[in-house]
């Protein structure tokens, strides 16, 4: 039995439960959505389309609100349908394989192509030679501990001996260091070059013959001759008219021979190769008569004018010249007048 002077403290207590149970409610919202008329779902590109008209005096009340709301319960379908695609647990991580997009999203590039591969690539694939990632860290030698394979303090560093054995054909008075250097620049100058010829493979850039470049030192036998070889084919008649150098033996194989087709045989190559040039010289436009008419006109025309006008002026010219002429000119049959003096020799 409860006393009626308790009667305010049990409302007070029921309005703050009821406060209470409607944040709750408000914080963790049934994950049940109902709308009347469904969303449109793109799972694969995680896209819901609302095709509900909206409430304009809802929307006009609070517009952030509304807003939110909406949001919130498109996001919640969405979800929805994603949880019941199969999916797997990997690592403590839940993994869900999408469908296909329906929706077509125009791109403002076009999509990359594949980059191709590159010669380790296509050797390795040939050979059947798979990557495998070696382990970062490795056990040193000399401390017995595990370092890292490459970088700051790195295991088995060979940079770092003070002492370093003589081979036993090595001159004793050559520099093992210094050796040990240089075959390391050439290792990564190698690695750099290749690289670079990769590029270019790729971007199918020209790249000169590698016997070609300026070489340090000494030249071995074969390599003057190689580049003699290529200076020689270098010319316009492949080194037809070179003259030869002393003691230079010209190799017998310089090119690629070139294959002749047979004679008799098979003529269906023949046959093809005459329809395709058949076919092209159907293609080409045919003759325009009225267009060559006309232009043959037009030139004739062009060609009348200025003779006309050469003409004229040629013309006024010669009539100046020859009024001059005629201006000069003596009187026809009459000679010129003696003077009554007689020369005397004496």
């Amino acid at each position: 039995m409860v006393d009626g002077s308790d009667g305010g403290s049990v409302s007070t207590v029921a309005s703050v439960l009821s406060l209470a149970e409607k944040n709750k409610e408000e914080k963790y919202r049934s994950i049940e959505v109902a709308k009347e008329v469904e969303p449109d779902l793109d799972i694969g590109n995680l896209l819901a389309t609302d095709l509900q008209p909206v409430d304009r005096q809802e929307f006009r009340k609070n517009k952030e609100d509304f807003l939110r709301n909406l949001a919130r319960d498109n996001t919640q379908l969405l979800l929805n349908a994603i949880w019941k695609l199969p999916h797997e647990r990997s690592e403590g991580v839940v993994l869900v394989k999408l469908p296909e997009p329906n929706t077509i999203i125009p791109r403002e590039k076009p999509i990359p192509k594949p980059k191709p591969p590159s010669k380790w690539e296509e050797f390795a694939k040939r050979k059947g030679i798979t990557k495998k990632k070696r382990e970062r860290m490795i056990l040193d030698k000399n401390t017995q501990e595990w370092k890292p394979r490459y970088g700051y303090k790195r295991g088995n560093d060979e940079t770092q001996d003070w002492l370093l054995e003589v081979p036993q054909n090595a001159d004793p008075y050559e520099d093992q260091f210094e050796k040990k250097i240089e075959a390391k620049k050439e290792r990564v100058s190698k690695n750099e070059y290749q690289r670079l010829r990769n590029i270019a493979r790729n971007r199918k850039i020209p790249v000169p013959n590698k016997d070609l470049a300026p070489t340090s030192g000494q030249q071995s036998k074969e390599q003057i001759s190689t580049k003699l070889n290529i200076s020689r084919l270098s010319t316009a008649s492949l080194g037809k008219f070179t003259e030869k150098l002393r003691d230079e033996k010209i190799p017998r194989k310089t090119g690629k021979k070139r294959k002749f087709e047979p004679v008799v045989g098979d003529l269906s190559s023949e046959r093809s190769r005459s329809r395709e040039l058949a076919e092209k010289i159907a293609k080409r436009d045919p003759l325009d008569i009225n267009k060559a008419v006309n232009q043959h006109i037009t030139e004739a025309q062009k060609r009348g004018s200025e003779l006309k006008r050469k003409g004229a002026g040629k013309g006024k010219k010669g009539k100046a010249k020859l009024d001059a002429k005629n201006r000069n000119r003596k009187p026809a049959g009459k000679s010129p007048r003696k003077s009554g003096k007689k020369k005397v020799k004496i």
